[in-house]
């Protein structure tokens, strides 16, 4: 490893080149070498390692990292990112389990989306799940409605409980952001309040179909589950709230100016929900 000009050295700089038999001279020599061109690249590649790291507040791993090099014109392998990340020493922020709220009801649902997360156009497959935040004045609750095409959040609601009326809000915040299809999907978990004839006749206002994975097993929603467990493993574990103003805020933002507009999602190539929204929305008015 080449040492700067300022290091301190444990020993003589003639004992250690006497010690692995090189002249004095020539480690001069090389001390004053240009740096050569694949040092330079590595060096630019950790400032740019280190700013995507710093840029997405310690929530990426090598792979996102590699991909936002890629966003900014600057080609490697995703070990070579792996690399220099351990040489910086980052290390992004981990997941942890998290305890369903789903009470089980029994209603005749049937599951029409069977695990296929995906949509060929935006406003036709939706998902949605409810989950809970710590704060120092108790739980605050989120609901969401996730969109399987664009894997954008677009619509959600909090508040400091999670009966039906959370919900409805949720999925008329969405009916108002944006144009959904006629008899859309709009798959949950079976807990109780996505069962509730309350609900139903909500979805049915709105025109959309109802949908529900089996009792217990959480892979039937696993889109929406994912987003909380990204939410959590991204913000909250990060964060201690003291009202549940401050949490909503912090959710808030993180929903609309990152997840929604920053975050490089791999099921989406590595771009971001809003790339993909605007891609249809370019589609749609060249039809």
């Amino acid at each position: 490893m080449r040492v700067g000009d300022t290091a301190e050295y444990a020993h003589p700089v003639k004992l250690m080149c006497a010690w692995l038999d090189v002249s004095k001279s020539g480690y001069y020599d090389w001390r004053k070498r240009p740096q050569s061109a694949t040092a330079a690249r590595r060096k630019e590649l950790m400032t740019l390692v280190q700013k995507a790291f710093d840029d997405a507040d310690g929530r990426y791993g090598y792979r996102r990292i590699h991909a936002q090099l890629a966003h900014w014109g600057r080609h490697c392998t995703p070990e070579l990112v792996r690399a220099l990340m351990r040489q910086l020493g980052l290390v992004a922020c981990q997941p942890r389990p998290r305890r369903s709220l789903t009470v089980p009801a029994t209603a005749a649902v049937d599951d029409l989306v069977r695990r296929d997360f995906t949509a060929e156009a935006p406003g036709t497959k939706m998902v949605g799940d409810i989950t809970y935040i710590p704060t120092d004045e108790g739980w605050l609750y989120l609901a969401t409605v996730i969109d399987c095409c664009t894997k954008e959040v677009i619509g959600y609601a909090m508040d400091d409980h999670y009966k039906t009326p959370l919900i409805e809000a949720a999925i008329r915040n969405a009916a108002r952001n944006r144009t959904l299809a006629d008899g859309a999907i709009f798959h949950s978990d079976r807990g109780s309040n996505y069962m509730s004839a309350d609900y139903a006749a909500t979805l049915a206002e709105l025109g959309i179909r109802r949908s529900a994975g089996r009792t217990g097993i959480c892979f039937d929603n696993a889109m929406a589950e994912s987003f909380f467990g990204t939410l959590k493993n991204e913000l909250v574990s990060r964060t201690t709230y003291p009202t549940r103003e401050v949490a909503r805020r912090d959710i808030t933002r993180y929903i609309e100016f990152w997840y929604n507009r920053k975050r490089l999602h791999s099921t989406l190539g590595y771009r971001t929900p809003r790339e993909i929204w605007i891609e249809h929305q370019n589609k749609r008015h060249a039809a």
